[in-house]
């Protein structure tokens, strides 16, 4: 996912008929029921979920929605209607509403050590507490930004206007703080994962996806319309001269980048993004750039082996800007520069910014509370720091214990699906079940945490602060160019809600934040249990399988270990599910990208067979009990939709689907389940019910 390398996480906005309204169903099972032929005593109470008595929201669904119809509704379909998203959300879900927890819990930490008054308790000069503190501070004090004006960014923005050729260009495209039609990344080699690299990909634009500045839609060339609008404002704002024309060139400019730039289903092919090269090679085959002053200003100038990513589009990006006036360089450069340090800068940026991006694009009428802002600056630049103290009084030991059997039990359940593949010979089940035994899970926190002893944080420089740490970031990962891959290091913080699958370390990773209900309850039915965290696990093991993912061999390196029968089978059943997900409509006139998707469609519903399997064996062949008059197969089945009830408003929907490889919740729920057979016998699902899948056409991958 992020719930990927990821991110973000596929999180969903939900468009259902209206429907009649009923009472919340408390007590009263989601449905008719046959009782087993010998009645199963339900557990003795212990410790009540955290949700319901068992786990499950009983009041959330809709019962006189049939289950084959719309399963998303028949589980959450009560809530959907009378929920309202936020005002300063663009959209809300499971993991917002964690988010919502984990922020006002980081508050706590850090108001802590933002909190003496008297100089006398101070922290120490350079401590965790005074860089926690300090960074807090320093972005919450409204009244000195508003008073410091321009004053902070100056120095930046004369820099920009001094330039006066195509190579100083290229020096602040390279320079922290400043935007690129190029991004520079450092992971590990993909063909040799035990050395870093250097990666040049292709860079984002000032709208979220390429299809925002091309496709043929009113409602985009609206988005276009108010885009350029804001590009004037920006500049305006600045102080910049000429700003009706120079807004009209930045926006052809970054049109004309988008029609170069690989779209999001050619950039996922991970064979089609590794190239590596010389810089020399680099130099040849795109011409009019300095390369060279790039990657000097990016601090690796030395650097003689590079990887290209989007081959094609790296070189026409190049060939674009050397044919692009010099002046219109510089005013793209003080545009993305000012918007992209809006929130450091006086209220009339910030609020600019967030009229843009938030309620034009995403329809979100409110800007978020500045408090919660705050926290997510500390967590991106000082994470680990703060999740220390989070672990520390947030994360209880056992719940690692019972996170790490529940890995183990997916892990064998998936052992034994691989055995019983009908469709994959004994060879390439053998270099499965290799991989498989070589997962590395990682639960809660790191075993050694960041140390930021180099990075100076002040309390009256938030600019500064940012700037700083981003640079210290950057050169963290320079200082280790040629040292060992670390494979203990953490992609995301414990305070984080999301997990992710690296395919390069071969490993799974769950932050602490994210193991609680309704995904984690120690409390709740193992069957619910399963349904959400279990699932969830699956899908990141399943991302090891899934249409890139399997090119990874178990050392973590980009290989093929397939025979070429079995390759064309897997291809065969994962273009089915392409079909099945391509014909979702999440707006009218907007399928989902069932090919922008297909990695994490592979990852739900091969998690979701996992995390079945693995319960079925938890129960070590005995019947599971009827709890709140819902067997155990309906439990777990419930458990998914409801982790994945969500509401999105229309613009924030319309982002997901053309920008995001996750699908709407919407489809997460109700896309994987019609093709598992457990699903249509737990809820009685017959041919003629809008989910119902003929057997012979039902994808089973892993």
């Amino acid at each position: 996912m992020r719930v990927s390398s990821t991110t973000i996480v596929g999180i969903a906005a939900v468009l259902l008929a209206a429907a009649c309204t009923s009472k919340p169903v408390q007590e009263k099972p989601l449905a008719a029921v046959a009782p087993p032929s010998t009645p199963v005593p339900a557990p003795p109470p212990g410790p009540k979920a955290s949700i319901g008595d068992f786990g499950l929201d009983l009041g959330a669904g809709k019962p006189q929605v049939r289950p084959g119809d719309d399963f998303f509704a028949y589980a959450s379909g009560t809530w959907y209607d009378k929920f309202e998203i936020p005002p300063d959300r663009s959209r809300f879900d499971v993991f917002n509403q964690l988010d919502e927890l984990s922020k006002t819990r980081v508050r706590e930490i850090i108001e802590s050590a933002a909190g003496p008054t008297h100089a006398s308790d101070q922290p120490a000069p350079g401590s965790p507490a005074q860089k926690i503190g300090d960074y807090y501070a320093a972005f919450m004090d409204e009244a000195a930004i508003e008073s410091n004006g321009l004053a902070p960014v100056q120095d930046d923005l004369k820099r920009i206007s001094a330039a006066n050729s195509k190579q100083d260009i290229a020096t602040l495209f390279g320079s922290a703080g400043f935007t690129s039609l190029f991004d520079l990344d450092l992971p590990p080699d993909l063909k040799n994962p035990d050395q870093y690299s250097v990666v040049i990909t292709q860079s984002h634009l000032g709208l979220p996806d390429r299809d925002y500045y091309l496709k043929d839609d009113p409602k985009l060339k609206e988005f276009r319309a108010k885009y350029t609008q804001y590009i004037e404002q920006m500049l305006t704002l600045g102080g910049v001269p000429d700003v009706p024309a120079k807004a009209r060139d930045i926006m052809a400019f970054e049109t004309e980048a988008a029609k170069l730039q690989w779209p999001i289903e050619k950039r996922r092919d991970v064979d089609a993004t590794y190239n590596p090269r010389t810089k020399a090679q680099l130099v040849a085959y795109a011409p009019g750039f300095a390369w060279q002053a790039f990657l000097d200003a990016s601090e690796i100038g030395s650097r003689q082996d590079l990887i290209l990513g989007e081959l094609t589009a790296i070189k026409d990006l190049a060939a674009l800007l050397n044919r692009t006036p010099l002046p219109t360089l510089k005013a793209y450069l003080t545009f993305h520069y000012l918007s992209d340090h809006a929130p450091y800068l006086p209220k009339r940026f910030d609020d600019a910014r967030f009229d843009f991006y938030g309620r034009t694009l995403r329809g979100q009428p409110q800007q978020r509370e500045r408090w919660k802002r705050a926290v997510g600056e500390v967590n991106d630049s000082l994470g680990e720091q703060v999740g220390q103290l989070y672990v520390a009084k947030y994360f209880p030991a056992d719940s690692k214990a019972k996170m790490q059997e529940l890995v183990g039990n997916l892990r064998a359940a998936l052992s034994e699906r691989i055995d019983e593949l009908d469709w994959m010979t004994a060879d390439t089940k053998s270099r499965a079940h290799e991989k498989l035994a070589t997962f590395t899970p990682k639960i809660g926190y790191p075993d050694r945490w960041k140390d930021y002893s180099g990075l100076e944080v002040r309390r009256t420089d938030p600019v500064g602060n940012a700037r700083r740490a981003a640079l210290w970031h950057w050169r963290y990962q320079v200082a280790r160019l040629d040292k060992p891959v670390d494979r203990d290091e953490w992609q995301m913080t414990p305070q984080e809600i999301n997990a992710y699958y690296n395919p390069l370390n071969n490993e799974i990773v769950f932050p602490a934040a994210i193991l609680q209900p309704p995904f984690f309850d120690p409390n709740a039915d193992p069957a619910v249990n399963y349904g959400a965290i279990g699932a969830v696990i699956g899908h990141e093991i399943g991302h090891g399988f899934d249409d890139q993912g399997r090119k990874f061999g178990p050392d973590g390196s980009l290989k093929d270990w397939w025979t070429q029968k079995d390759a064309d089978v897997f291809k065969g059943r994962v273009t089915r599910l392409v079909d099945q997900f391509s014909a979702f409509e999440a707006l009218p006139g907007l399928k989902v990208n069932g090919a922008n998707t297909i990695g994490e469609n592979i990852g739900d519903l091969g998690g979701l067979n996992m995390a079945y399997h693995a319960y079925q064996l938890s129960l070590q062949g005995q019947p599971a009990p009827l709890i709140g008059g819902l067997t155990g197969d309906q439990r777990f089945f419930l458990s998914w939709a409801q982790v994945w009830r969500a509401k999105y408003r229309e613009g924030a929907l319309r982002e997901l689907v053309m920008s995001d490889v996750h699908s709407p919740a919407y489809f997460r729920v109700n896309g994987p389940l019609p093709n598992m057979d457990a699903w249509y016998k737990a809820f009685n699902v017959q041919p003629g019910d809008k989910l119902y899948i003929n057997p012979a056409d039902r994808v089973s991958i892993w």
